[in-house]
């Protein structure tokens, strides 16, 4: 089993900390980008924001280096950040598309009334599922699951 993948531009909020943790049974967070990593402020704050989880923040090459198992949640903030860790050998099961807001000053398409997605990020996902990752978007674990690229078809993306 790999470990678990999300990706979530809010990282650490009550939606990872309390439903996926409990419902994964994971007992430790990984929030992975590497300018989160870089930013002081984040790194002390992200950590308080997890509810007591054991958190840790890292670059992508340092989470490859720290080989986070099924006890561990990924969480990326971009699609990128996810091609690049599966890129350097990580294998989770599925990669779940959750919360993505647009990015300020770019262009994006609403691919859901959770998810904004640019061209860049619509070619990261589609490398993401063209690497044999299953992608799917599940905002809460109550929710049906539902595949990813087909949604970015639809939009034209």
């Amino acid at each position: 089993m790999g470990a678990h993948v999300r990706i979530d531009n809010r990282l650490v909020h009550g939606q990872v900390t309390v439903a996926w943790t409990r419902l994964l049974g994971v007992r430790r967070l990984v929030v992975c980008n590497d300018d989160v990593a870089a930013d002081d402020l984040q790194r002390m704050l992200l950590p308080q924001a997890a509810r007591g989880l054991p958190t840790d923040i890292l670059t992508v090459a340092d989470t490859l280096a720290a080989a986070p198992g099924t006890e561990a949640m990924i969480v990326v903030k971009h699609p990128e950040d996810a091609f690049r860790l599966v890129e350097g050998g990580l294998r989770p099961e599925v990669v779940n598309v959750g919360n993505v807001a647009p990015r300020p000053g770019t262009a994006y398409t609403m691919v859901t009334r959770s998810i904004a997605v640019t061209a860049d990020e619509a070619d990261a996902y589609r490398k993401l599922a063209a690497a044999g990752v299953p992608l799917v978007t599940q905002l809460m674990p109550r929710d049906k699951p539902a595949e990813f690229v087909p949604l970015l078809d639809r939009k034209g993306l």
